[in-house]
């Protein structure tokens, strides 16, 4: 089976007039379709450079990266933007929603840059607000949600596109803790749903929701290892 995350000898060189800074040092990473992944560690780590490579937003300075079937180690913006767009759900920490649309516009908006037809933009987005337990709340705008439900709806938009991959930055960072519970129960629901989700946290707690847990420090991976979660699975 191919995997939806291949990346090998990855590495990341940023460039300052003379000085040189190395974010990632030959990072190797595989990830499964199904699996469910938290990739770890402090400020400074390589980790937010590693999401962004992953997440197509950012490319290798040497190295190779496949994400499902496609090679992206050469594309222009053009390319990397539509794969983000069509292989890609992104949960950001900030929710990014549109404040003047509702919670069902923000959701179709992938679709609406794929040019999918208004009535199945439609269709699909109340089913995905549905899958996480907002049907209810479809016609509410950003500032009449509290902040779980704002990232629930970041979660159907996510979800909308079927995405290979759905790539969560901090997600909880802005989260109460009863809030915070509900996120998690969530991405444990679309794992077990067959999903692959990959989420990035400084958070040890958080991580450990995950069924495997990938620790990142001076831009190389030191652990790769199952989490303590229910169900993980041995490498």
């Amino acid at each position: 089976m191919t995997p939806v995350i291949d990346l090998r000898g990855g590495r990341k060189t940023y460039r300052t007039g003379d000085l040189e800074f190395e974010a990632l040092r030959g990072v190797d990473l595989r990830i499964e379709q199904g699996e469910y992944v938290a990739i770890v560690g402090p400020s400074g780590s390589g980790k937010s450079t590693l999401m962004n490579v992953l997440g197509c937003l950012d490319t290798l300075t040497t190295g190779t990266y496949r994400l499902a079937r496609n090679d992206v180690d050469d594309l222009d913006e053009t390319d990397l933007a539509a794969i983000r767009n069509e292989e890609i759900g992104f949960v950001f920490q900030q929710f990014h929603l549109l404040a003047s649309l509702s919670a069902l516009r923000n959701v179709e908006l992938p679709l609406v840059y794929r040019g999918v037809p208004a009535a199945a933009r439609r269709e699909r987005a109340l089913d995905a607000l549905d899958r996480v337990g907002l049907a209810d709340r479809t016609a509410n705008r950003p500032n009449q949600l509290s902040g779980g439900q704002q990232q629930r709806v970041a979660v159907a938009r996510a979800l909308v596109g079927e995405p290979s991959l759905v790539l969560a930055d901090e997600p909880t960072g802005n989260l109460d803790s009863r809030s915070t519970a509900d996120v998690l129960d969530l991405f444990d629901d679309l794992h077990e749903q067959g999903r692959t989700i990959v989420l990035i946290t400084h958070e040890h707690e958080v991580a450990q929701r995950a069924r495997r847990v990938v620790r990142v420090l001076d831009g190389l991976v030191t652990a790769d290892e199952p989490s303590g979660a229910r169900g993980a699975v041995l490498l």
